[in-house]
């Protein structure tokens, strides 16, 4: 039950950014100097923003941003890292905010609406595509502490600022096949032959905040498990004996295409074969060994074959300019205050 709760959860936060993606606005690009401190602990609520006539609480941000501060924390970056990253996120989520609640004003001056039925359509099709059952989605909503009620409103939003998006910009949208054949001849190393990676790690890491000697001592373990690496003992053994992470799964990492990894575990992996292992890598993790277990090559797709994958990426590219034009030019005729 626990598997398939971390499964619905991941699924419930991919509900919850719909709108984040559909318009194609990343997260994560500036800094704010926290919302929290010791003198407004005792505070339960307060304006971060104003927006025209409507306000950005502190409310609404700590319920906007828990779930990005929860995966960030359990991603188990060193303490320094993990705060220069939860900075970020906090910035870009009242952004966020202040665009959702401009966006809200422009839905209600056009009378844009939504039916249940629309609700109950939307909710069947997410429960469709990632094979979920009423009662899965009612355990995921009650994990995460979301009534139903909540869960519909959220829905219901997300469908109105995409009748926002489809009205005011993707109706303005056209991809031509000129477009497609030039996206496709541009991006060789995207349509053509490709070689994938399933890799393996062995990874130790120095505790949170250790001191030179301390990671002195972990780098000399991982010397050591290089050196059995190299006089011949299973990677997977190793991997399960001594891995920190993914030991039960000894060190399964999964497939990759070359670009999704690192430029670090790039260059540690140019030109070696199945079979071969990295030196010891000094990673944000912590120290790493990785394993070339299989290459997977597959041919060079098809103009006729990527078409429509081009003339989709081709399409969210343009929402996410006539978006970002759009919502620039509507800011520019709103008055937005943020609240020190």
């Amino acid at each position: 039950m626990k598997k398939r709760f971390v499964k619905t959860k991941r699924l419930l936060l991919k509900v919850h950014r719909t709108f984040l993606m559909t318009l194609a606005i990343p997260l994560g690009v500036c800094l704010v100097s926290g919302f929290w401190s010791p003198l407004h602990a005792e505070l339960v609520d307060r304006i971060l923003a104003f927006v025209n006539d409507d306000i950005v609480t502190l409310y609404e941000f700590n319920k906007a941003i828990k779930p990005y501060e929860a995966r960030i924390r359990s991603l188990g970056y060193p303490t320094e890292n993990e705060r220069k990253m939860l900075s970020k996120i906090r910035e870009d989520v009242l952004n966020q905010l202040i665009d959702e609640k401009l966006a809200d004003q422009e839905i209600k001056q056009l009378n844009l609406s939504v039916d249940e039925k629309e609700i109950d359509s939307t909710i069947e099709r997410f429960k469709a595509t990632n094979t979920l059952t009423d009662e899965g989605l009612k355990d995921a909503l009650d994990e995460e502490g979301i009534s139903v009620d909540e869960y519909r409103k959220r829905i219901k939003e997300q469908i109105l600022r995409a009748k926002l998006v489809n009205r005011q910009v993707k109706s303005k949208i056209v991809i031509t096949q000129e477009e497609i054949r030039a996206y496709y001849e541009s991006h060789p190393e995207r349509y053509g032959p490709k070689k994938r990676y399933r890799l393996r790690q062995i990874l130790m890491r120095p505790p949170t905040g250790a001191f030179e000697k301390e990671k002195a001592e972990k780098r000399k373990q991982m010397e050591w498990i290089l050196g059995e690496l190299k006089h011949g003992k299973p990677f997977a053994d190793m991997a399960r004996n001594f891995s920190e992470v993914l030991a039960e799964e000894e060190g399964k990492l999964g497939l990759f295409d070359f670009e999704e990894l690192s430029e670090k575990l790039q260059e540690a992996l140019r030109g070696k074969t199945a079979g071969e292992f990295t030196e010891i890598l000094e990673t944000d993790q912590g120290y790493q060994i990785v394993l070339i277990e299989e290459i997977v090559e597959t041919p060079a797709k098809k103009l006729s074959e990527a078409s429509a994958e081009i003339e989709e990426a081709l399409f969210q590219e343009q929402i996410k300019k006539q978006y970002e034009a759009w919502l620039s030019e509507l800011k520019t005729k709103s008055i937005v205050k943020r609240v020190d």
